[in-house]
Parts: structure tokens; C-alpha cells; sequence
């Protein structure tokens, strides 16, 4: 436009310097454009907006089509990397974070899947060995009249012990459809946990004395929190047996309660060291650190995500530690209220 604006300035200055007699072509031009400069400076200036814009509109939508072409390419080969031209450069960086996330969630969602589906099938198979067990024995006590009372209470009782693992096995198979499905609602109440952790020390002992452990533990008194009872007990029956199941034999288990500025409760136990990758992935559902163990042993892989999804909803959290042959499993919740105690 500055340039525009002085193009009459210019033309005069130019006519200025020569004689003309009225009959050259250029004088013609040029007094056409002294008469009528106004029509000549708006044309100009109309020429120029319309020039301006069709040039900018033609590059916006050069990269608009460039970046329609991208997405495509990112939707059709999303493992190739977006490139897009300098004035882009910023759009290109943003579309490849998407892309790497989005594959991030991908082979997340695919390694869960997997997981799920491989417990699926060591559920199925476990769910057939108490059963078989249950209808043999069953079997021989409705076809075996002459049994002993001895033999028929032996039998009777493997039966109970086999039906009851059945029904752990079928409740797993309900955590795994239930998982993630609901959000977890808590009906608190203020709880000693003092006293709830000394009852499930002596409810596991039976179990303890299967690998020869021991309890060593150390609960502050009246340590109250505001919990769902019910859960948050679950949550100290998942690590409990967690400890147990990947104890050395005759090995003592260490349990800690104090409260300090928040609640601390720490699970330690002796067993093989845990790598600091798969301490990482304890917490993810269905991951197990060995797949080829037993769901005798192994659980569900569900135990320790749930737990982490009630301690969060409770207000706390809980980590994991371990070297040298020990793994330390600490939950922190927040103390309850005075005036609720």
C-alpha cells in the first residue's frame, strides 16, 4: 500500500524531467492516470487486497491439506513419524506426541488384554482339578457304603477343602469381571487398626505354619483411622498373603504400625528380590511376576490393584520396596479425626 501511495508521486516526478508534445503513447498513459488517479490509486488498491488475500488463503489451505494428509497417514501408518513443512512445525510435534501416546496406550491395552485372557484360561484350567477332586470323592462316599467313619470323615473333609477352593476360584472369576466396572463406594467408620491387624496375624497363623513363619510385629495401641472396615481389611488379607506366598521358609514376618503425621503400616518379608521393573508393574491389573505359577499361588493378579484403588479412595497410598532377598510393601492412610474416636 505504501508503495501504491506513492506511485503518483512518482509518475509526476518522472513527467516532470522530459518535454512532451502530446502525442507520445506514455504521455497519453500517464495523463490518463494525472485525470484520473483516484479511480486509479482504488483499483490498485482492490487489486492488491485481492492479490494479498487469494495468496493467503491458497497457503492456509496448502496446510490445511497438509495436515489432513498427515492425519490420514498418522490414522493409516501410525508407526511412521509426521513431517510437515517449517511454518507446521509446531503441529507436526504436537500430532507426534499423540501418535507415541497413542501407541503407548495401544500396547497397553493390548499387554492387558493379554493378561487377562491368559488368567482367563489358568483359572479355567484350575477350576477342574477341585472339582474332579469334589465329584470323586463324592463318588466314593455315595458308592462305598461300607466305609470306615474314619475314611468317610477323611474323604468328607477333602471334599469341604477342594469345594471350598472351588468357590475362591469362582469368586476370582467375579473380581475379574467386576474390575473397573464399578467405581468403589466406602461406608467408613472410625477403626482401631491396631486390633484388626493383631486379629489377622492369629487368623493367618495356620497358614504360616505351612512354610514354618513366624510373626514378629510391632503395633502401636490405639491407632485409629476412618476406613471401610471391611475393605480395607481386604486390602491386609491381599498383602498378607502376597507375603506369605513369596516367603522363604522359616522366615519371619515383620509387621509395623505407627502413627506419626500420617498412619504407616509396613509388610516385610524374606523372599527372592523383586526386580525394580516389575516393582514398577505390581500394581497394573492381572500382572503377575511369575505366569507360570499355580493360581494357588500366583492369585488373580488383581490382588494388589484393588488394594491400591481402596487406599486411594481412602485417602492414602501404598508402595513397594525390595533388595536383597527383602520386600517391603508400606501403606500410608491419613489419621482419623479426634473428636470422631
Amino acid at each position: 500500500m505504501a508503495i501504491l501511495a506513492a506511485i503518483p508521486f512518482t509518475i509526476r516526478f518522472i513527467a516532470g524531467t522530459q518535454t512532451w508534445y502530446g502525442t507520445e503513447p506514455i504521455y497519453i498513459l500517464l495523463r490518463f492516470f494525472a485525470d484520473h488517479w483516484l479511480f486509479c490509486l482504488g483499483l490498485g488498491t482492490l487489486l492488491i487486497w485481492f492479490g494479498t488475500t487469494v495468496y493467503f488463503m491458497t497457503k492456509a489451505i496448502g496446510y490445511l491439506n497438509e495436515t489432513i494428509q498427515a492425519t490420514t497417514k498418522l490414522i493409516e501408518e501410525p508407526a511412521k513419524r509426521v513431517v510437515l513443512s517449517t511454518p507446521l512445525i509446531e503441529v507436526q510435534e504436537e500430532m507426534n506426541q499423540l501418535r507415541e501416546k497413542s501407541l503407548q496406550d495401544q500396547r497397553a491395552a493390548k499387554e492387558a488384554e493379554q493378561r487377562k485372557n491368559d488368567l482367563i484360561v489358568y483359572l479355567a484350567h484350575d477350576l477342574r482339578t477341585p472339582l474332579t477332586s469334589v465329584i470323586g470323592y463324592l463318588t466314593l462316599l455315595k458308592e462305598e457304603p461300607q466305609l470306615s467313619d474314619e475314611m468317610r470323615d477323611r474323604y468328607t473333609e477333602i471334599a469341604l477343602q477342594k469345594a471350598q477352593r472351588l468357590e475362591l476360584l469362582i469368586s476370582e472369576f467375579f473380581e475379574i469381571t467386576r474390575f473397573n466396572l464399578t467405581t468403589i463406594v466406602l461406608q467408613t467408620e472410625t477403626t482401631d487398626l491396631s486390633l484388626m491387624l493383631e486379629q489377622l496375624t492369629f487368623e493367618f497363623l495356620p497358614l504360616l505354619e505351612e512354610k514354618n513363619l513366624s510373626w514378629q510385629l510391632n503395633l502401636q495401641k490405639n491407632v485409629f483411622a476412618t476406613v471401610d472396615t471391611e475393605k480395607i481389611a481386604r486390602v491386609f488379607d491381599n498383602l498378607i498373603r502376597n507375603a506369605i506366598n513369596y516367603s522363604y521358609p522359616d522366615t519371619p514376618l515383620f509387621l509395623e504400625l505407627i502413627e506419626t503425621d500420617s498412619i504407616l503400616i509396613r509388610l516385610t518379608n524374606r523372599g527372592k528380590t523383586i526386580p525394580t521393573e516389575m516393582i514398577l508393574r505390581l500394581f497394573e491389573p492381572f500382572y503377575r511376576m511369575d505366569s507360570s505359577r499355580a493360581t494357588a499361588t500366583g492369585g488373580t493378579g488383581l490382588g494388589l490393584p484393588i488394594a491400591k484403588e481402596i487406599l486411594q479412595a481412602s485417602g492414602g497410598e501404598i508402595w513397594a520396596e525390595s533388595k536383597e532377598e527383602t520386600i517391603v510393601f508400606t501403606i500410608s492412610l491419613p489419621k482419623a479425626a479426634k473428636s470422631t474416636r
